[in-house]
């Protein structure tokens, strides 16, 4: 009988404790950030393989869990869907995602290069300039960088999406078709554009030499982001970190994504050798890119209102 009502005031003092606040472990480990990276998501899959970002929130009481996406909007759907807290991709994707209600953030920019996507074609095409794209069936994952790419050198062309054929494929599934012949053209970003000039004699059409130059960003839910901004906070500076260390570590930078995407190391170090880390906050000069992105999108009839970016942005509490 005392046994019993032993385990019983145990018991009662567990839920007490729960109660007060005062259960400290219980509460840190309900205290998650959830990140989405893209399948050769660069900065933050050094960043994930790093282990520094675990170790710095953990001293905070927070555990960090990481999930993989093909593409930038699958991940922001998961973002609106609220199985991720933030991510990283392209530029099209959060405009898509604010055009269609999501209450995303945008947390901070990296500065895309020029020649990290492309608008590519088989060597033998008789394609040779983006013009010659008219009447042509051309793979791109809607909403993604690819997507904008496609859309500006096709206005730099004279030319709009209704001109030529879109055929709406993620990159997996866009490979495949580029390879047996079923579209014409392919637009797509590193490392699945470095991985099929390897795999196959191709041409670039096209890249961002001589057009808008889009940013690529990491973005977060508003909800998180103004719930927890000691931990963006945190992550920025942890990315700015691991930014800096990549620019200067390429050969190391390449074994670890080789081992995490599953891409043989040569196709990633020609990835690495056209790009650059350096994730900056959103300066007016950014987003008045962003605005500018978004407009053609609306221009284009691919969004169906306008989205204001400024809007979007997010400004850490002082």
């Amino acid at each position: 009988m005392a046994l019993l009502s032993f385990r019983r005031l145990a018991r009662l003092f567990v839920v007490l404790a729960v109660a007060l606040g005062v259960w400290a472990p219980v509460q840190a480990a309900e205290q998650q950030l959830r990140i989405g990276y893209q399948k050769g998501g660069g900065l933050l899959a050094v960043l994930k393989a790093q282990g520094t970002l675990e170790k710095a929130l953990g001293a905070q009481g927070y555990q960090v869990t990481w999930r993989e996406f093909q593409a930038g909007p699958q991940l922001l759907e998961a973002l609106n869907a609220g199985s991720v807290d933030v991510g990283y991709t392209g530029s099209p994707p959060p405009i898509f995602a604010q055009a269609a209600g999501v209450d995303l953030v945008y947390l901070g920019a990296e500065p895309a290069s020029e020649s990290v996507e492309a608008i590519v074609v088989p060597n033998g095409s008789a394609i040779r300039a983006v013009s010659e794209l008219k009447g042509k069936k051309v793979a791109v994952q809607k909403g993604s960088s690819a997507n904008f790419l496609l859309v500006a050198a096709l206005n730099k062309a004279g030319l709009t999406l209704k001109d030529i054929q879109p055929v709406y494929l993620a990159p997996a599934d866009a490979r495949a078709a580029f390879a047996n012949g079923s579209v014409d053209a392919w637009a797509i970003w590193d490392p699945y554009l470095a991985a099929i000039q390897q795999g196959q004699s191709v041409r670039v059409l096209a890249d961002y030499k001589g057009l808008l130059h889009a940013n690529s960003f990491y973005e977060g839910s508003r909800r998180f982001a103004d719930a927890h901004p000691q931990v963006i906070n945190l992550l920025l500076v942890e990315l700015a970190k691991a930014g800096a260390w990549a620019n200067t570590h390429k050969p190391e930078v390449s074994r670890i994504l080789a081992e995490q995407i599953g891409l043989p190391e040569p196709v990633i170090a020609t990835w690495q050798a056209r790009t650059g880390y350096g994730v900056t906050p959103l300066t007016p000069e950014i987003i008045a890119i962003q605005q500018q992105t978004a407009d053609i999108f609306q221009a284009q009839g691919l969004i169906p209102r306008k989205v204001d970016v400024s809007q979007a942005v997010w400004h850490a509490p002082h």
